[in-house]
């Protein structure tokens, strides 16, 4: 499973919070450059903001196929998750240092057949079905203790199918995440 030191989980928080911070202050975000190692590298990856009160998801936004170095691909992440998930209002200036970022480095896809492949806990869901497309960060599952079949279901549900339609038609594929924030690492 791919992984970062702490010293880049870090820098990777902070581009991500500084991208935030710039954009709401109404400039142009500017990561730094990076030209070498594991951020340099394209990889699939989420942005969620939890509220520091409540622990409650404030956004997230995410890319599985990215063109991008991760760092920069991370920096846009931020932003969207901050001010374009549909779920939330876009997030204030004000809000922003009552926000925790955590960031979820994706490993590449991996197409199934058989969902007993799926291990709840390890593994993300991305469903595709007609179209409709749907998916889980790993922990997810945990969170809300489900199991394999309720996992499945709920990613149906997400990508606006029914709940059983992962049985038959649809393209099922996991993939594992590296997960790590601003809460665990205490760093702003």
């Amino acid at each position: 499973m791919f992984q970062l030191s702490e010293p880049e989980q870090q820098l990777l928080l902070k581009i991500a919070r500084q991208a935030v911070y710039t954009y709401l202050a109404g400039k142009a975000p500017r990561p730094p450059e990076i030209t070498s190692g594991p951020l340099t590298e394209a990889h699939g990856v989420f942005v969620s903001l939890y509220d520091r009160a409540d622990g409650e998801l404030r956004g997230c936004i995410g890319n599985i196929h990215p063109a991008t170095a991760l760092y920069r691909t991370t920096s846009d992440c931020a932003i969207s998750a901050a001010v374009g998930d549909p779920r939330f209002m876009p997030l204030t200036m004000e809000e922003l240092p009552k926000v925790d970022f955590e960031i979820s480095v994706l490993s590449p896809m991996e197409k199934i057949e058989d969902v007993s492949r799926i291990e709840v806990g390890r593994d993300g869901i991305f469903i595709n079905k007609k179209g409709a497309r749907g998916l889980l960060l790993p922990q997810v599952a945990t969170e809300y203790g489900w199991g394999r079949e309720r996992f499945l279901a709920e990613v149906c549900r997400k990508a606006g199918l029914k709940a059983d339609e992962w049985k038959e038609g649809a393209s099922i594929f996991r993939f594992t995440a590296h997960v790590f924030g601003e809460k665990k690492l205490q760093t702003k």
